[in-house]
């Protein structure tokens, strides 16, 4: 059995608009409860201007709950995006000061070197207030 092959998590603490990141199997995992305003940013894309097109109901289970692989899909930076001041790409969501990849409120690249959206990784909620990763 793989050591941390799955994390729980207490979301309960989270309040809207605020982002934290655990760890788990050894790679920062980005938690963001989104605002209304990140959810219909994330939501109004048209999805013919994605370099890899997701729709935002496919990369979540809760529309407030984004969950995500916190490393760079470019050359595996940690890009910016989870601190109260941090800046946040040109979509308000994350940004790769190392290349430039801008990435927005669904994880998903938007401008800069990154070939993919940022990973989801597999979870599953346990309850209204509890996250199981992996």
């Amino acid at each position: 059995m793989r050591a941390l092959s799955s994390v729980e998590i207490d979301l309960s603490p989270i309040e809207v608009g605020q982002a934290i990141t655990i760890k788990w199997r050894g790679k920062p995992v980005f938690i963001r409860r989104r605002t209304e305003q990140e959810i219909e940013q994330a939501r109004n894309v048209n999805l013919d201007e994605l370099r890899d097109p997701q729709a935002d109901k496919d990369r979540v289970k809760k529309a407030e709950w984004l969950i995500l692989v916190g490393i760079c899909t470019h050359l595996g930076c940690i890009p910016k995006g989870q601190a109260p001041g941090d800046e946040r790409g040109d979509w308000n969501g994350w940004f790769c000061p190392c290349h430039g990849s801008h990435y927005d409120t669904s994880g998903r690249i938007r401008k800069g070197p990154a070939p993919l959206n940022l990973l989801v990784p597999e979870y599953v909620f346990e309850s209204d207030t509890k996250v199981k990763i992996g």
